[in-house]
């Protein structure tokens, strides 16, 4: 396994169908922001998306970004869209994600992270800690996360 990041990627385009095939309505969102080129004006110019990856298969992705669907907000940085396909779930391979994207947020000299979910359990066991509900972009409650780098 290895992670790469698909705006520095020279394989966008099949990297980007592999996103497209992800069964999840925010991961249709992301592709089509992707293909819009869109993604960078709405999380922010330093946008990163993570990929984790098995050869050619796309086994887990998410965003690492100034912004998320909260905004505005003065917090920041954000994990977003994280996604793990079906047939790789259960081996903690989002953790592998969620620690690249903590050591990004450590390097680039922050001292939390954030994730905005709708999600109980999954992230407490990688050390997020529920911080309050947000509204969202979209009007609806959000429970944001945080963690201490």
């Amino acid at each position: 396994m290895e992670i790469i990041e698909y705006f520095s990627s020279e394989k966008r385009e099949h990297w980007l169908s592999k996103i497209e095939k992800s069964d999840w309505s925010a991961g249709k969102f992301l592709f089509k922001l992707l293909k819009e080129e869109k993604l960078k004006e709405i999380v922010g110019e330093n946008a990163e998306v993570i990929l984790l990856t098995n050869g050619e298969n796309l086994v887990s992705f998410c965003t690492f970004a100034d912004f998320d669907d909260i905004q505005p907000t003065e917090l920041t940085p954000w994990i977003g869209f994280v996604y793990t396909f079906p047939e790789y779930r259960g081996n903690r391979n989002a953790g592998k994600l969620l620690a690249y994207a903590e050591k990004l947020a450590k390097e680039k000299g922050f001292e939390k992270i954030h994730i905005s979910t709708n999600h109980v359990g999954l992230y407490e066991k990688y050390g997020y800690n529920f911080f309050k509900m947000m509204k969202a972009v979209d009007g609806e409650d959000s429970r944001v996360y945080i963690k201490k780098l």
